[in-house]
């Protein structure tokens, strides 16, 4: 079995020996809801979230109706709102600051919350597989444009179209049924069989492809951490089980 760590102060201490012993190694992190619920924002696949309350909207029928558009659009603006409200927490900030000074060589998020970038994560370290819900982009152009402005169209009771070239607007998440990145998954796979140390963050590792991407380093012969208030699919193969408090647990790694 993995050794495991409840308490905060006991996490705190492991983790900030565990960073200052990757100099010179290849760190990657994967985080989940659980990194965002300290800040504030619902897990939205969690009984009760979004996602267990209503049908999801496929990626089909956003592209051919107008009301799933609609209702795609109304919980965005819904999600918007949490994610308006929130600021990084000390983990947010404490892996962007490893990750600008290169002990992380790459930050891998299943969240499309946008608060690993406003913890200032260099984008050149950062994959967001599941896309990002704080901007839009154009369909046809790919042009990205602000979602805040686009509640006034919305409310019109019509979907936003793009100024530039009139094609749908949609927010840049993977939809269900949406194809995932080729690139970014090609990128964050191959980092995978080669770095030495993975750290999972907040996540119940249960979402494919991401959920892979842990037991991929492991299986390679990477040291595998995982800091989840519940347990995942994955502990048996970890190194070092966390359970305390994510953001607590990272208030001893400086920032």
């Amino acid at each position: 079995m993995p050794r495991q760590i409840t308490a905060s102060g006991e996490a705190q201490t492991f983790l900030k020996a565990f960073f200052e012993a990757g100099v010179g190694e290849r760190t990657l992190v994967l985080t989940g809801a659980g990194i965002s619920t300290e800040s504030g924002i619902p897990d939205f696949r969690s009984p009760g979230g979004i996602w267990s309350t209503r049908q999801p909207v496929q990626y089909q029928d956003f592209l051919t109706r107008e009301d799933a558009r609609l209702e795609d659009w109304q919980r965005r603006f819904e999600m918007l709102d949490f994610f308006e409200r929130a600021t990084p927490n000390a983990a947010h900030l404490a892996l962007a600051r490893l990750a600008r000074e290169g002990l992380i060589d790459l930050l891998i998020t299943q969240n499309v919350d946008g608060l690993h970038e406003r913890a200032g994560t260099p984008e050149a370290r950062l994959i967001e597989i599941h896309g990002n819900s704080t901007y839009a982009t154009c369909l046809s152009c790919g042009k990205p444009a602000p979602i805040a402005p686009l509640r006034a169209h919305y409310e019109t009771g019509r979907s936003p179209c793009c100024e530039a070239c009139g094609g749908l607007l949609k927010a840049a998440v993977i939809s269900f049924g949406q194809s995932m990145p080729e690139a970014e998954l090609s990128r964050a796979a191959s980092a995978s069989l080669r770095c030495d140390r993975f750290i999972v963050i907040g996540s119940s590792l249960l979402v494919h492809p991401a959920a892979a991407l842990p037991a991929m380093a492991a299986d390679a012969g990477a040291e595998l951490v995982i800091v989840n208030r519940e347990e995942t699919p994955l502990d048996p193969l970890a190194n070092m089980l966390i359970r305390s408090p994510i953001a607590e647990s990272f208030a001893g790694v400086p920032v």
